[in-house]
């Protein structure tokens, strides 16, 4: 059974970044923090959702003052260091605007919002014009109300240069309209939504894209065949499939004979 490579670069063009990226490592300061840039032909954050998060200090926790926030339009919430996570270290209550994060949710999908880094801004007030800490997050996680959707807490992680993220990056399928093997009538079978992988905070990827455009019946992709930054590191097995074309099924053969 093939294995095709899901790659929006073609193969000399990515291993001639695989070769830049190597010699740019190896040629750093040891002790100084290697920077990351985004490659060409990978995809980077759309700039139409470059916002900046607006918060402001809560000084307690718990279902009533929770409850209090989400009824004054604000949604409780947290920020830890990255390093820490939810394990404790330091941590920063907050509030943030309701229909800010509401907006951000449905005009990127839940997914997506939480595999984008955002600059986040703690003031007085919404409508103060001091600002008492400004730092890079990454939503870690999102809650909704079953019923209503609802943005009930968001929790963020501290996402300076220096930081190396947990990410579950989205996958966009593309190219199925040309996949042979959906030409013949067999049926796509999308085993994984997300992957996780290890990021640098400067280059957390938005999503992976996926081509279908080459797969014919019987074969997949695999998480190991994804095309993404050199720096990434996968926190799953690299042989774990993410798609699949499925056979048609025998009674299907049988009609079309």
């Amino acid at each position: 059974m093939l294995i095709r490579r899901a790659a929006a670069l073609s193969s000399t063009a990515f291993h001639n970044h695989l070769r830049r990226f190597a010699t740019a490592a190896l040629l750093q300061d040891l002790d100084a923090p290697l920077q990351f840039t985004y490659l060409e032909g990978l995809p980077r954050p759309d700039p139409k959702y470059d916002e900046t998060i607006h918060a402001i200090p809560r000084a307690i926790s718990g279902k009533n003052i929770a409850a209090k926030e989400r009824k004054a339009g604000r949604v409780p919430s947290i920020v830890f260091e990255a390093e820490d996570g939810q394990h404790g270290g330091n941590k920063r209550l907050i509030s943030v605007q309701t229909n800010q994060i509401k907006k951000l949710v449905n005009h990127m999908g839940r997914s997506f919002f939480l595999s984008r880094v955002f600059d986040l801004e703690v003031r007085p007030e919404f409508e103060s014009k001091e600002i008492v800490e400004k730092v890079r997050v990454l939503p870690r996680k999102l809650h909704l109300h079953a019923g209503t959707d609802a943005v009930l807490n968001v929790t963020f992680i501290r996402a300076p240069s220096s930081a190396w993220l947990k990410v579950d990056v989205p996958l966009v399928f593309r190219g199925d309209d040309v996949s042979p093997g959906l030409k013949k009538g067999s049926s796509l079978n999308i085993i994984k939504r997300t992957v996780k992988y290890l990021c640098p905070a400067d280059i957390v990827p938005p999503f992976i894209d996926v081509d279908l455009s080459e797969l014919d019946v019987g074969e997949k992709i695999v998480a190991g065949n994804l095309n993404v930054h050199p720096a990434l590191k996968l926190l799953r097995s690299k042989d774990e499939a993410v798609v699949k074309i499925m056979g048609a099924r025998v009674s299907d053969q049988r009609k079309s004979k």
